[in-house]
């Protein structure tokens, strides 16, 4: 990245953390932004500790009043930045940030932790990487009270606005032995 001229050195957090070093104390950052699919792109952010509104900013969305932030934070959780809060980039592990166009956020379980979500619709394919999960050898399951189990595609559109706590499970599907 170049800056009047001079060669800026950008601290890569994801690399950082990935080779299981502390993150230097002054920016430039790369961090990844990502939208409801689990696709990420880079941005690069100059402060230490941004607020969620300088996080909507990298990641070049307007008007930034109708997006919320979430941190993906070490123990694959999401949590909800609001504008005016702020997250420490030198905290190991918090290098990956979602946004939707959304003005609420959805809570649902997964294999038995707690997420909030901002969008409305969610697909089985992305709740799948949520889990951590091999997509081609786990299946997701919608837990029915009192019936059967609905199973949900990875292309299928789950509607979470739907009243109470939805919860998913994954398991094995296919088995490598002979």
């Amino acid at each position: 990245m170049e800056k009047n001229d001079q060669l800026i050195d950008v601290e890569d957090i994801c690399e950082a953390t990935k080779n299981g070093r502390k993150v230097r104390d002054h920016g430039p950052y790369k961090v990844l932004i990502g939208n409801e699919k689990l696709e990420y792109t880079p941005a690069i952010i100059e402060d230490p500790v941004p607020t969620g509104a300088q996080i909507l900013e990298a990641a070049k969305v307007v008007p930034t009043i109708e997006f919320q932030v979430y941190q993906l934070l070490k123990t694959g959780l999401l949590e909800n930045l609001r504008p005016d809060e702020t997250t420490d980039l030198r905290t190991k592990g918090i290098e990956k940030f979602l946004v939707f166009r959304s003005d609420r956020s959805f809570r649902f379980e997964l294999d038995g932790r707690q997420i909030e979500w901002g969008a409305m619709v969610i697909s089985g394919l992305t709740l799948k990487k949520l889990a951590g999960v091999d997509p081609a050898t786990y299946g997701l399951w919608l837990e029915v009270h009192g019936g059967e189990d609905l199973a949900i595609a990875d292309t299928e559109l789950f509607d979470l606005s739907r009243p109470g706590v939805e919860r998913f499970f994954t398991g094995i599907t296919q088995t490598t032995e002979g």
